[in-house]
């Protein structure tokens, strides 16, 4: 089993394409309704492509129309870390894989979208691996 945490950047790099590298270990973001998952309806489990941890299941994706997939819970709670991002001055909580610790996106709540957790985890195409059912 790999000890993700161990990893260096080059063995990053040398695991990654450059986009994954960027926003799964840099914190980026691809750019708005341009990631493959946005608009897919695919039943199945979305995992880390950093480090393949199941981390949602397709029945928890909602359209938010914000431009990336959306979920309204991860898959478990131990499946992912939120912590506070104040970058770019703004006040987020970004949401890590909890068993590599790549970046994935961000998780907002009080929007009033019509889901049972009041939450929207604006989730990076580019971390995800959908796994078909």
């Amino acid at each position: 089993m790999t000890d993700f945490s161990a990893l260096s950047d080059d063995e990053w790099k040398a695991r990654l394409t450059p986009a994954e590298y960027r926003v799964l270990r840099q914190a980026g973001t691809e750019a708005p309704f341009t990631g493959e998952y946005t608009d897919t309806k695919t039943i199945g489990v979305y995992r880390c492509r950093a480090c393949d941890a199941e981390l949602f299941r397709s029945e928890q994706k909602f359209e938010s129309h914000c431009g990336w997939p959306s979920f309204f819970s991860p898959l478990a709670g131990e499946a992912i870390i939120e912590r506070a991002d104040n970058s770019l001055g703004m006040r987020r909580v970004e949401v890590l894989c909890a068993n590599c610790g790549s970046h994935l996106g961000h998780v907002f709540s009080g929007e009033g979208y019509p889901t049972p957790t009041d939450l929207r985890y604006c989730i990076n195409s580019v971390s995800l691996r959908l796994e078909e059912n």
